[in-house]
């Protein structure tokens, strides 16, 4: 889902495998793992989706990014 956000272009969750993609309005894309759905929901409902990315996602979660 697009979101309305200056650093975070896109958020996208698949619960069944607790997967959460990240993509920056640079581009880059990366895909979380082990992310609760809890974490996603508050990510969506965040007022600044940047800061509880840092605060919350980064750094706390397995990440691949994807090629461009």
């Amino acid at each position: 889902m697009d979101v309305d956000s200056t650093a975070i272009d896109q958020i996208d969750y698949d619960a069944e495998r607790t997967k959460l993609l990240v993509r920056f309005v640079s581009g880059e894309a990366y895909i979380y793992v082990g992310v609760p759905g809890e974490v996603h929901r508050s990510f969506v409902e965040a007022e600044s989706k940047g800061r509880f990315f840092q605060l919350q996602i980064r750094d706390r979660y397995p990440f691949n990014r994807l090629d461009a």
